[in-house]
């Protein structure tokens, strides 16, 4: 609960700093030592709440589980934000309010992580949400910027309108928002099997989630809104807040309607193999790194549908190794792009050559996409698949998606050729400093850490 209070209060702490404090410098010190704030907040209820403890009206429920989950995720948004602090202030000339309405959109993802009401669960996207339509239109001389705000914006509003109608006949059938009471459960068990109320709600919030996770088919705003935003947002929200949205779609799908799971799997299994397939064939074919990963983010959100797919314990502890792993990886390559001027595969050319830390982290960053053995991506794709296993139904799709993984080592692996093995002069927008230098490869030994200690995270 303290990290959901914090978040708000450092978001609007930015907002009045914007008005006083000039020098960027000592905005993006600000800035971090909120971030540490942050993870200390979540460290504190992550301890704090060794048990389960509901709080405010019993709308919000904090456990260990969702403690570590929150410790996890603050401790990625560090990581963000002492890579990306330069980046972001070279978007334009207020990054206070940039690192306001992260800050924002933070509050908003740890109320995901804990909501015990679907009321709480509507208010957490919105508060997570509409920040980033913002943050995706800030470069103003860009129309690609403006064009990925204000299709954020109207597929945003339309799947949370969909949200709205689910909770609304979910809310119909059971009489109450509240979903870990055994009265919404019990009651929820006796009428699914009369009632077309239910079976509509669940529907609806796979669509829901399904746009908000950018899983196909309703993935076609992803690529637009990921390249068309500042790269310095662009992966804040490709990973730290798409696992928040995994968690939330986790916890009410698992929690709440379990016991008629039945009614919700095959969907969920039609979403994994459009997923996959949409994501991964159409990063093949992507001239643009920057919307190659757009694609791959689509490609692993199939991976993590596998979480909600398969019923059992193995799901939830390969949500919590995806989370870091994931995120981790993608900051990798993302700082990479966001320092070169040309975001196409020749701007990688010679990389090695002229900047060869850069050029390292960032191998090892795509080599955690691919899932290779000792990187945390490995790791990540293992659990996810084997709780599939370990559910022992369609194992067709495991296997299918072990296809699409070799297939997603093509358009990774075409990046690290163009560093190491074709000759080329990238243009830099703007030089490492040591700091950054020095956070990349501590991104970097993080992800080898998670490919051999993944109880790091799971323990």
């Amino acid at each position: 609960m303290s990290a959901i209070i914090i978040s708000a209060l450092l978001g609007v702490a930015m907002m009045i700093a914007g008005l006083f404090i000039r020098k960027a410098g000592q905005v993006q010190l600000l800035a971090i030592i909120g971030s540490l704030l942050l993870l200390g907040a979540t460290w504190y209820d992550y301890k704090l709440y060794a048990g389960v403890a509901t709080t405010f009206y019993n709308s919000i429920e904090i456990n260990a589980y969702t403690g570590w989950f929150n410790v996890i995720i603050s401790a990625c948004f560090l990581i963000y934000t002492l890579i990306f602090h330069n980046t972001i202030s070279r978007v334009g000339k207020n990054d206070a309010e940039y690192y306001a309405l992260l800050f924002f959109v933070m509050c908003g993802v740890y109320m995901m992580s804990t909501y015990n009401s679907l009321l709480i669960l509507f208010v957490g996207i919105e508060i997570m949400s509409i920040p980033q339509y913002i943050l995706a239109g800030t470069q103003k001389d860009s129309i690609k910027s403006s064009e990925a705000a204000l299709k954020y914006f109207l597929m945003g509003a339309f799947s949370t309108g969909i949200l709205l109608m689910g909770i609304t006949l979910i809310y119909g059938a059971t009489g109450t928002f509240a979903i870990n009471t055994s009265a919404f459960q019990g009651q929820f068990q006796e009428i699914t099997s009369t009632s077309s109320l239910s079976f509509l709600g669940i529907l609806l919030l796979v669509v829901s989630f399904g746009f908000k996770v950018s899983a196909a088919p309703f993935h076609y705003w992803t690529p637009d809104v990921y390249d068309g935003t500042p790269t310095a947002f662009t992966p804040f929200m490709s990973t730290i807040v798409k696992v928040a949205v995994f968690l939330a779609f986790l916890r009410l799908f698992h929690g709440s309607f379990g016991s008629v799971s039945e009614m919700w799997q095959m969907s969920i299994a039609a979403l994994i193999i459009l997923t996959l397939f949409f994501g991964n064939i159409t990063a093949v074919y992507q001239q643009s790194v920057k919307r190659m990963m757009a694609y791959s983010s689509i490609a692993q959100a199939g991976f993590m549908l596998f979480a909600i797919f398969a019923f059992n314990a193995s799901s939830w502890q390969g949500i919590l190794l995806y989370a870091g792993a994931y995120t981790l990886a993608s900051l990798g390559v993302f700082a990479t792009i966001a320092y070169l001027d040309d975001h196409s595969y020749d701007g990688f050319n010679g990389l090695a050559a002229k900047h060869p830390l850069l050029a390292f982290t960032t191998t090892i960053s795509l080599l955690s996409l691919a899932g290779i053995p000792l990187t945390g991506g490995f790791f990540a794709k293992y659990w996810v698949l084997s709780a599939a296993v370990e559910q022992g139904t369609l194992l067709g799709l495991v296997i299918f998606a072990v296809l699409m993984a070799a297939i997603s080592v093509y358009y990774y692996f075409k990046v690290i050729m163009s560093m190491y093995f074709k000759k080329g002069e990238p243009t830099l927008l703007h030089q490492p400093t040591i700091t950054e230098h020095a956070m990349l490869l501590v991104n970097a030994i993080l992800i080898i850490l998670l490919g051999i200690l993944p109880g790091l995270i799971l323990s």
